[in-house]
């Protein structure tokens, strides 16, 4: 995907909340049809940087450029207008709404029926259960219709905020083959997940946060294989003594 089209671009951002920075220099690139992982220890910055992305940071210095064009200064909805989709940690869901009419809420959709249709197709276990009250499904139930929610505007970019945060040790798996499936969906996606060497085996590339700065970066093999990386921010895999 080296000569893909540049989506986005992340250019020396710093802020955070009230006069104290949390992201201090981060500097990233996504390409059309990539994912890319963003990792590191709590309180390296990973959701604060996808909150500067979404418009949803206070404070925000620098450049977000997304197919060219500055969205520093742009609201949130104005984002979302331009092809920025979101997934949060939390919340993500109405719980209190049918599968169909968590998809039938979502504004700013051409055509709702066929765009529901289309989702359904890909997401056929929704399909299957589209009149069930979302608090009723299982939580790998609830994050697939997170993300269908998040694909009805038909984003070219989607943000994943901790996307297993919630779930129970048997779907994380799911959750990462999952995320692997979205570039057919038309969507890039820059994923924030603290399962990080999970995220990265379904990676084109990585970014790992230290302290509000990158502090590693480069293509999603090289991470898992780099012995600084696993050392401070990846955890090592067990080894087996006979």
């Amino acid at each position: 995907m080296a000569g893909a089209p540049l989506l986005l671009g992340v250019e020396d951002v710093r802020g955070g909340y009230g006069e104290v920075d949390i992201l201090n220099g981060v500097s990233l690139f996504l390409r059309k049809g990539e994912i890319v992982t963003v990792a590191g220890t709590n309180g390296a910055g990973k959701s604060t940087l996808a909150k500067a992305v979404l418009g949803l940071l206070p404070r925000v210095s620098g450049r977000i450029l997304f197919e060219g064009a500055d969205l520093v200064g742009l609201s949130t909805e104005d984002r979302v207008g331009r092809g920025v989709g979101y997934v949060p940690q939390v919340a993500n869901v109405f719980a209190a709404l049918s599968v169909v009419e968590n998809l039938q809420v979502v504004v700013g959709v051409k055509d709702q029926r066929r765009r529901i249709a289309e989702l359904f197709e890909a997401f056929p276990l929704l399909a299957e259960r589209r009149r069930a009250r979302a608090g009723s499904l299982s939580g790998g139930e609830r994050q697939q219709l997170a993300f269908a929610r998040a694909l009805m505007t038909s984003p070219r970019l989607i943000i994943l905020d901790e996307p297993t945060a919630a779930l129970s040790p048997a779907k994380v798996a799911e959750a990462f083959e999952l995320i692997a499936r979205l570039p057919s969906l038309n969507v890039s996606v820059l994923v924030v997940e603290q399962r990080a060497r999970q995220c990265l085996a379904v990676s084109q590339r990585g970014y790992i946060l230290d302290g509000g700065k990158v502090a590693i970066e480069g293509e999603a093999a090289m991470l898992l294989a780099d012995e600084r990386a696993a050392e401070l921010y990846l955890g090592r895999t067990e080894k087996r003594h006979s």
